[in-house]
């Protein structure tokens, strides 16, 4: 594998990852938390949100199974542009569906295949970072990644939900999903103009030929069984899914516990307020952990580094418990609440990508190896998810947000005792 091709020498690298990773964090967030919001003014109840949003995230999940079609077939930078312009198209879709009078089982079936879409287009993006970008590189850009990837989850969560807020009181609540909808979908066909034009992409002689579909099944159950194999797999999935457990419960009710009222143990803060708090104090917050955490494990290395991020991303989770149980009526305690679960957020984040890319991924089938790790760290987020609904329905805000600490535990655990299979400092290719 070539990493630094012709191609690639004539762009610098940050004018495409900026947009690549913003592009695949937008359907994620969309369809994990903007949808349950959005849902939620429509009148839908938590359980049903919960569970059914969290479904649906499965397509990140089984990802690796299509994965080595699309080393086989085409280009990565074909897959990207192709899904983006797919994604624009279901996003007009799902908003003309809101109208109707099933709104939501047919946004819902739009919105997985929005999630398969995304789940596509986060493979062949990955694979363009990995193989054009040398250790050092993914090192020195993985802030940046980071940062642009949840950029997306802030201006999705925040900025347009904000708007939605907004809208909802001069045009209605159905009228203003279906204009911040319609947003998504042209943000989705800019990007795909933008890649087509300033992606890199493979040379013609490092293409894979086409292969029967024999080869093709022969080829997913070499990858799937080389990566069941690897050294010391079974602590590194491990730690791939318990590092995020506890996000899994609190990232779904997180903006239900701010939108309901006040009577039922929420904090009563209206759409355009969760947007506001997202969008401006959070935003800043989460860039700035992603950008520092890339330059903190630059200079101490991973290995040293792991602990401090895991305690960073997990224990910012307690202002939730706080919230729950002051119901502070400002919103400056909310404000401060979000800056330090978002700063921490973005400066935890940034460890467990970098652990997938250079201790899980790194081998033959790099790319498809990095699409199981991601498609299994996703199952940790997605599971408690499906059930968080339920369970704060249940126990309410309050025990429900001191439940998220006590699950917090298992990622420090396994932090501690997470293997490095490989050096840290690899020869650069």
């Amino acid at each position: 594998m070539e990493k630094n091709s012709p191609g690639t020498s004539r762009i610098k690298p940050i004018l495409w990852i900026s947009t690549l990773y913003f592009a695949m964090g937008m359907p994620f967030v969309t369809v994990n938390a903007v949808s349950g919001i959005m849902y939620k003014d429509m009148g839908i109840s938590d359980s049903k949100i919960a569970f059914w949003t969290a479904l649906i995230l499965f397509s990140w999940t089984l990802k690796p199974l299509w994965s080595p079609f699309l080393e086989i077939y085409k280009t990565k930078k074909f897959f990207v542009v192709f899904t983006q312009f797919a994604i624009g198209i279901l996003f007009a879709l799902i908003a003309l569906s809101l109208p109707l009078p099933g709104f939501f089982r047919y946004s819902i079936a739009l919105f997985a295949v929005v999630a398969f879409c995304g789940a596509t287009h986060d493979i062949a993006a990955d694979g363009t970072y990995i193989n054009f970008l040398t250790n050092k590189e993914q090192a020195q850009y993985i802030g940046w990644q980071g940062a642009f990837y949840n950029l997306a989850k802030i201006i999705s969560s925040g900025i347009l939900v904000y708007f939605a807020g907004v809208l909802e009181k001069t045009e209605g609540v159905t009228h203003a999903w279906m204009m911040i909808m319609g947003v998504y979908a042209l943000l989705f066909f800019a990007l795909a103009a933008y890649h087509y034009f300033i992606l890199p992409k493979e040379n013609k002689g490092e293409q894979t030929s086409r292969k029967t579909a024999g080869n093709v099944r022969k080829e997913l159950l070499e990858v799937i069984t080389s990566f069941f194999t690897k050294r010391n797999i079974i602590g590194s999935v491990l730690f791939i899914i318990l590092y995020r457990f506890a996000e899994g419960f609190a990232i779904k009710i997180a903006p239900l516990f701010f939108k309901a009222p006040r009577s039922s143990g929420g904090l009563g803060l209206s759409t355009s307020d969760i947007g506001l708090i997202y969008g401006t104090y959070g935003s800043g917050a989460f860039i700035l952990g992603s950008v520092l955490a890339g330059y903190f494990i630059s200079a101490r290395g991973l290995k040293r580094s792991l602990i401090w991020l895991c305690a960073a991303f997990n224990i910012p989770f307690v202002v939730y418990a706080l919230l729950a149980y002051y119901q502070p009526v400002s919103l400056l305690p909310v404000s401060i609440a979000v800056i330090i679960e978002y700063f921490g957020y973005g400066f935890g984040f940034v460890g467990l990508i970098l652990y997938m890319m250079q201790q899980i991924a790194p081998g033959k089938h790099k790319t498809a190896h990095y699409a199981f790790a991601t498609g299994i760290m996703n199952l940790g987020v997605m599971i408690p998810g499906m059930f968080s609904g339920m369970i704060s329905d249940w126990v309410g805000y309050k025990i429900f947000f001191i439940w998220v600490l006590i699950a917090t535990v298992p990622a420090f655990i396994i932090t501690w005792l997470v293997p490095f299979p490989y050096p840290e400092q690899q020869k650069e290719q």
